[in-house]
């Protein structure tokens, strides 16, 4: 179904529905990092070690379940459509978020921020798979950026109900913000391209086939890769940026909280300049490399740049998210990047093979700290996953104004 054939009124109703729902999900996604240091220390975690190992596992945890998660929706919304996870996902995050607010010990964290992350991995790529392919080819750039630009401000949201309310209930409102977006989902339609693939006799969401075939097998790692820095960035200058600041010699108390809004300030300004200038300059390749320049930068000024206070360290996390931005645009290139029938499996599970990486990013972080400190250990891994970015980037394929009606033969 395109513009031609449906009403633009229903086309915005998705982009909005879609919107909303990336923003619950960046809300649920993001609050543990903002409340990581309070919520631990309210169960009984003392130190500065301890809080940052534990962090560091339930963050591992979180990302773990998005990783699986990732590869349930995804199979999903090929095999069942693209509405169905829509559904699903929102009611089991909304729920084990809830939860969230009620744990008493660490393992029963671990084990709720694990079953969150499966309910919160489905959300994005099933969203941007439906804008994508109800919109035409020509404005479909800036259906997922609208959708990102929206979704990214749930982060900001989390920052601020995180610092002005107890943590518990932090979590609570996630849950309630779930099961009220959940009614006003009610009515979407399913996307036209996924009810015509269902009279056609081919495999649908076979994720394994995406491992047999060596072309398609680079195409999706580029997919993967190229998004890693901006994990890299979340996941541990962001998220850990107290304890960076510590070492930087900033006397001035930085709050990981008011880090990730600013973070995600920055974020909401670069999706929509990635999407708009990938629609303006007609390439999605070129945009994505020129943000991971600009990142490349940001994150060097970051880690030895950064000792003049609050005020300069926020404003760097402000740039850390502009040049992060391009997450939308990615999205938007892995959608573009498979026929309809493994689409919603390459979307989903690409944000969320990202969103996973923090495990072994942050393992490696941790591995290398007691040998080089936090500055050199946070910068071997930059190192390495711009490098990655940068490769995938040059060999990926420029999908800007491709035909998505099409299947996979597999």
């Amino acid at each position: 179904m395109t513009e031609s054939s449906s009403s633009k009124k229903s086309i915005s109703i998705i982009v909005v529905v879609a919107a909303l729902g990336y923003f619950v999900d960046i809300y649920d996604l993001i609050l543990f990092s903002i409340i990581r240091v309070p919520s631990l220390k309210s169960i009984g975690i003392t130190g500065a070690e301890d809080i940052l190992s534990n962090g560091v596992l339930l963050l591992n945890m979180q990302m773990a379940g998005m990783l699986i998660g990732g590869i349930i929706w995804g199979i999903l919304g090929d095999k069942r459509g693209r509405i169905s996870v829509l559904f699903g996902s929102i009611i089991l995050y909304s729920l084990a978020n809830a939860a969230n607010g009620m744990v008493q010990t660490v393992p029963q964290y671990a084990v709720l921020r694990f079953i969150a992350g499966i309910g919160l991995a489905g959300e994005l790529g099933a969203g941007i798979t439906l804008v994508s392919e109800v919109m035409t080819k020509e404005s479909r750039g800036y259906g997922p950026t609208i959708v990102a630009t929206i979704g990214i401000l749930g982060a900001v949201a989390a920052a601020l109900v995180g610092d002005a309310f107890e943590w518990r209930i932090a979590y609570y409102v996630g849950g309630g913000l779930g099961i009220i977006l959940l009614f006003l989902r009610i009515g979407v339609y399913e996307s036209g391209m996924f009810k015509n693939l269902l009279a056609q006799n081919t495999s649908r969401g076979a994720f394994f086939k995406l491992f047999t075939n060596k072309k398609r097998f680079y195409k999706y790692v580029k997919c993967i890769l190229i998004g890693m820095p901006l994990w890299y960035t979340i996941g541990i200058l962001v998220t850990f940026s107290p304890e960076f600041a510590l070492k930087m010699g900033i006397t001035e108390t930085i709050s990981a909280g008011k880090a990730v809004m600013y973070t995600y300030i920055g974020l909401a300004i670069g999706d929509f300049g990635s999407g708009f200038l990938s629609q303006l300059f007609k390439t999605r390749r070129k945009i994505v490399i020129a943000f991971l320049l600009f990142t490349n930068i940001i994150i060097i000024l970051y880690l030895f740049v950064n000792h003049f206070g609050s005020f300069y360290f926020y404003f760097i996390c402000v740039l850390l998210g502009i040049g992060c931005g391009y997450w939308a645009l990615f999205v938007t290139i892995a959608s573009e990047q498979f026929g309809t029938n493994l689409r919603a499996t390459v979307t989903t599970t690409t944000p969320n093979f990202i969103r996973g990486s923090v495990v072994p990013l942050t393992l490696i972080f941790q591995w290398l700290k007691p040998q080089f400190d936090i500055i050199y250990s946070a910068f071997i891994v930059a190192i390495t996953a711009l490098l990655l970015a940068y490769i995938s980037a040059f060999r990926m394929e420029e999908t800007y104004g491709k035909d998505l009606n099409y299947v996979e033969e597999i």
